[in-house]
């Protein structure tokens, strides 16, 4: 029996499923030229973060004694650092034979979509977007905050005709209604979910201090449960799972849910770029046992189909699992 890992993202075609997602581990062209090599299916570029160039801005506007040189110096650090992203994004292409996906980290629906035009005239094959941001004013208006994901997907799909992906975060009251908006409005994909900066705090030294850098296996289920629930009702657009997905049996539950794809770091930062092959080994294996050989005759199965009945459900097998659980103190 023949097995294909082929899937389809984005309007992409991927040889298999595991995509690289943004991060150190994709900041230079010849980090990603060996990640080809040793299998990915995609990469996702190190973000170009609207965040970092304004508070580089900030930093340095402070020798700056007129608004005209403050407009001056923003305007010349952006085009700076987009300079240097469309150079990653070209040599990155020239060694890899996978696609290229740039992404872009913002918070705001301001000028930076204009960058989409020149991220697609550089190369690349997609674009993600990757929208974080902590909702923490006093004032804010419910649904605010959803609202900024579809007016920045429309001002970016306004100026490429690449496909654009929707890196969400978890803090969402209902993913899947913001997920069905995006799709309406052009999205191509969506990815569950984004990671954001852990704080923790030092009680020795009365200190803040990060916390932990790589996501843990726990943080799977939750992309599980709203990839399940979402891919049920909004079946047009494509998913990837992100977060979490640390054995190599993880990818099967992600298509297992409904997901074309999923996204990996941590496990490659922990185990090295050999690590992919383990996950593309399992999925093989594995669709060999179970009799599938394309991706699509498996990928959903489990998803959910009667999204009222997924609270009792849940609560049920909750309920269920302290019952037979025994405390051996």
């Amino acid at each position: 029996m023949a097995i294909s890992l082929k899937t389809r993202f984005a309007g992409l075609e991927l040889s298999n499923p595991v995509i690289i997602s943004s991060s150190g581990l994709t900041n230079s062209a010849e980090k990603n030229r060996k990640l080809c090599e040793a299998g990915a299916g995609a990469i996702v570029l190190k973000s170009l973060f609207e965040e970092q160039i304004l508070m580089e801005v900030d930093a340095m506007q402070d020798s700056v004694y007129y608004p005209e040189g403050t407009d001056y110096l923003r305007e010349s650090l952006k085009h700076h650092k987009l300079g240097e992203y469309l150079q990653l994004i070209a040599e990155s292409k020239e060694v890899c034979d996978v696609p290229i996906i740039a992404s872009l980290n913002c918070y705001s629906s301001s000028e930076w979509a204009h960058f989409a035009a020149e991220i697609e005239k550089a190369g690349a094959d997609a674009i993600e977007v990757n929208i974080l941001a902590l909702q923490s004013d006093v004032n804010y208006q419910y649904g605010e905050f959803e609202q900024r994901h579809i007016d920045i997907l429309r001002n970016v799909k306004e100026h490429t005709s690449l496909p654009v992906i929707m890196k969400l975060g978890m803090k969402l009251t209902n993913p899947v209604a913001l997920i069905a908006q995006l799709y309406a409005n052009g999205a191509a994909a969506v990815v569950l979910f984004n990671r954001m900066y852990q704080p923790d705090i030092d009680v020795e030294k009365m200190e803040h201090k990060s916390g932990k850098v790589f996501s843990s296996p726990e943080e799977l289920s939750r992309a599980l449960r709203w990839v399940g629930i979402a891919s049920s009702q909004v079946d047009k657009i494509d998913y990837a799972v992100s977060g979490g997905v640390h054995q190599p049996e993880d990818v099967v539950k992600a298509i297992l849910s409904g997901a074309a794809a999923v996204e990996v770091c941590s496990s490659i930062y922990m185990n090295t770029n050999m690590y992919i092959d383990e996950y593309l080994r399992f999925t093989s294996a594995w669709m060999g046992r179970k009799g599938f050989e394309k991706i699509s005759q498996f990928k959903g199965l489990l998803r959910v189909k009667d999204v009222k009945g997924v609270n009792t459900f849940e609560r049920t097998q909750f309920l269920k699992y302290f019952n037979e659980y025994k405390n051996e103190d």
